[in-house]
């Protein structure tokens, strides 16, 4: 199976876009704090499912399901901390939050799935 075959990296990729895009509006003095790590956290997610695919055996790929759920979970603080902060829109917050609970849903549904295999 190829990674970008994966229905949770694509969702995982697009969700890291719509952050990019939304870390450019916020203030300069944000660049390297909160967006940094905003975009840190939300690319970690598709990273580590594209490295731990990359890996030998099912187990070491869900150790890095399992860094791609805590980096989800990241992202989420920043973009309820960014909310908070007036950086972000409600209707954006509550759009990326939406995705992020279907990514976190994927993931676990993908790490169900191989700890029944092993």
């Amino acid at each position: 199976m190829y990674w970008k075959k994966l229905k949770v990296w694509e969702k995982a990729h697009e969700l890291v876009l719509s952050i990019y895009q939304v870390v450019a509006k916020f203030p300069v003095k944000e660049r390297y704090a909160l967006s940094d790590q905003l975009k840190r956290a939300a690319y970690s997610v598709p990273a580590n499912i594209v490295e731990g695919h990359a890996r030998k055996t099912p187990k070491e790929f869900m150790q890095f399901l399992y860094q791609s759920r805590g980096s989800l979970e990241e992202v989420r603080y920043f973009l309820l901390l960014s909310k908070d902060l007036l950086y972000l829109d409600a209707d954006v917050y509550n759009e990326l939050e939406l995705e992020s609970v279907a990514i976190n849903k994927m993931l676990n549904s993908l790490i169900n799935s191989i700890k029944r295999r092993i």
